[in-house]
């Protein structure tokens, strides 16, 4: 029987396979990381966009928060303006009130009696007066409830004073100044 020796040929055999296990393993390295470097650099890519619309949203909300800065800061101010408006449309309204209001003190101020003073806080009007007796205040009184301009006269304080043996009657009452319906009519127009 002869003999062959068959020992050098899978020698060879395993040097082969080993070989082609280690560049089948140095190509899967590199090819994974070829895989995991693109993976890397596309992840990246992706987290820069995001990030850069982000920032795009950012100055977006920085501008529309400035835009609704200033719309605030105009409506403040138009409602200022309204508020302002209102007062002078109120003025206006009422500027000939003062007018009518002289004119009632005028005409319903009975003889004997003399105004000392007139203030007004809202529509309540005070007057303060001197009269020659309590019967010419109660007189002054029913003349200003007639009136159409002045409603509920209130007698606060009658004082009777004698001076040189004559007496008078210091008084101070209030009454409210309203509008009549004629003139509420006369003004919707």
């Amino acid at each position: 029987m002869t003999r062959i020796n068959l020992l050098p040929w899978r020698e060879r055999q395993r040097k082969e396979l080993q070989r082609q296990f280690a560049s089948i393993a140095a190509s899967a390295v590199v090819m994974m990381g070829a895989i995991i470097l693109y993976v890397h650099m596309h992840m990246a890519s992706l987290v820069d966009a995001q990030v850069a619309r982000n920032e795009f949203l950012n100055k977006e909300i920085a501008l529309v928060e400035e835009k609704i800065k200033e719309i605030k800061s105009l409506e403040d101010e138009k409602q200022n303006l309204l508020t302002r408006m209102d007062v002078i449309q109120q003025l206006q309204t009422r500027r000939p009130e003062i007018v009518h209001l002289f004119d009632e003190f005028v005409r319903n101020v009975p003889e004997g009696v003399y105004l000392t003073g007139i203030s007004q806080s809202g529509t309540t009007v005070e007057i303060k007066g001197v009269a020659q007796s309590n019967a010419t205040v109660s007189t002054f009184m029913r003349n200003l409830d007639e009136s159409a301009w002045l409603a509920d006269p209130k007698l606060e304080v009658i004082e009777a004073n004698f001076k040189d043996r004559i007496r008078t009657s210091t008084f101070t009452l209030y009454v409210n100044q309203t509008v009549p319906v004629e003139e509420i009519s006369d003004e919707g127009l």
